[in-house]
């Protein structure tokens, strides 16, 4: 390369070796005063996640499901009974004279007040009518309600419970029991009628008592079970109406109440359609082949995720954090 005009040949090169001992000179002092964190490039920012209250965020059903001990204050069934929280709720004693809790481990039996009562009136009803000693209790609901982990969609605002379709055993059962006893299957294996060998009229006396209180919103129970109280019963039918087919329901009846009065933070359902619901067009889809044998879709749905806290109606946080 040629030096540029005025210049000797070699003043270029001179020049540049000069200035490159300048750099190096300064590179070495900052390395000596800073560190080669002087010559780096200053860092990046750090990545900040979005700001969410945790709380809020994280599942209904693990922060309801950890909290053993009701919230204090008046009751208040809080939501729809698959969408809501329980307030002041009150435990159903695990040992009564006519009734027993089953599952303890679950912590499973609060309510609110009016269930309670309702349970205990009717084991007494139970007792009469079909000759049991008493009644078998399942799940109710968590101390303050909300969605359980496992189990169930519903029994979130203490108005719903499990009853087992057997008569309470003469001896009270051990906690062990109570985890590893199975109810009994009154559903025949072709899923259309009640087994003969297990189903007597003492059960149907008891969905019977049970279905028999103005408070009764609906009874859930297996398609067959419905369909054998259609055919059998006598006399004053009304109670019928509130015998609801579902799915399953084989081993127990699903009691639910209507919202108590005065708890007007509780949000029911519609009501029932009018008739007793026994002709052959109410019974035509539970009896289909795709409910009777249903086939899997060629590809597994994914999961859903599970609800979060906001997503409950908003009381049901001071619900969940109130002592």
């Amino acid at each position: 390369m040629t030096a540029g005009p005025g210049l000797p040949q070699n003043a270029g090169s001179a020049s540049r070796a000069k200035a490159g001992r300048t750099l190096f000179g300064i590179a070495t002092a900052m390395l000596m005063l800073f560190g080669w964190s002087a010559l780096a490039a200053p860092p990046l920012p750090a990545h900040k996640p979005p700001q969410h209250n945790s709380l809020l965020d994280r599942p209904a059903r693990d922060l309801f499901g950890a909290v053993k001990t009701p919230s204090a204050g008046p009751a208040k069934a809080i939501g729809t009974y698959a969408d809501g929280c329980l307030a002041g709720a009150v435990a159903l004693p695990i040992t009564g004279p006519t009734w027993q809790v089953m599952r303890l481990s679950r912590n499973r039996n609060w309510g609110d007040p009016a269930l309670v009562r309702y349970l205990k009136a009717l084991s007494v009803r139970a007792a009469r009518a079909t000759g049991w000693p008493g009644i078998l209790v399942g799940d109710m609901a968590q101390p303050r309600g909300g969605p359980a982990v496992s189990g169930h969609a519903s029994h979130q605002i203490g108005l719903d419970a499990d009853i087992w379709l057997e008569a309470m055993p003469l001896h009270t059962l051990s906690r062990e029991e109570r985890e590893t006893i199975a109810a009994n299957n009154v559903v025949a294996a072709n899923k259309r009628d009640v087994d003969r060998t297990v189903w007597t009229p003492a059960h149907a006396a008891f969905i019977k008592a049970a279905a028999n209180d103005p408070q009764v919103a609906r009874i859930f129970v297996n398609a067959a079970i419905k369909k054998e109280l259609c055919r059998t019963a006598t006399g004053d039918r009304s109670w019928l109406h509130r015998i609801r087919p579902w799915y399953l329901h084989n081993e127990h009846i699903h009691v639910r109440l209507l919202c108590p009065p005065g708890e007007t933070s509780c949000k029911g359902q519609p009501p029932i359609p009018p008739g007793e619901g026994c002709s052959p067009a109410d019974f035509s889809y539970w009896f289909s082949d795709k409910v009777l044998h249903p086939k899997p879709p060629p590809v597994p749905p994914k999961p859903r995720p599970p609800k979060p806290l906001r997503a409950l109606p908003a009381a049901c946080q001071s619900v969940l954090t109130a002592r």
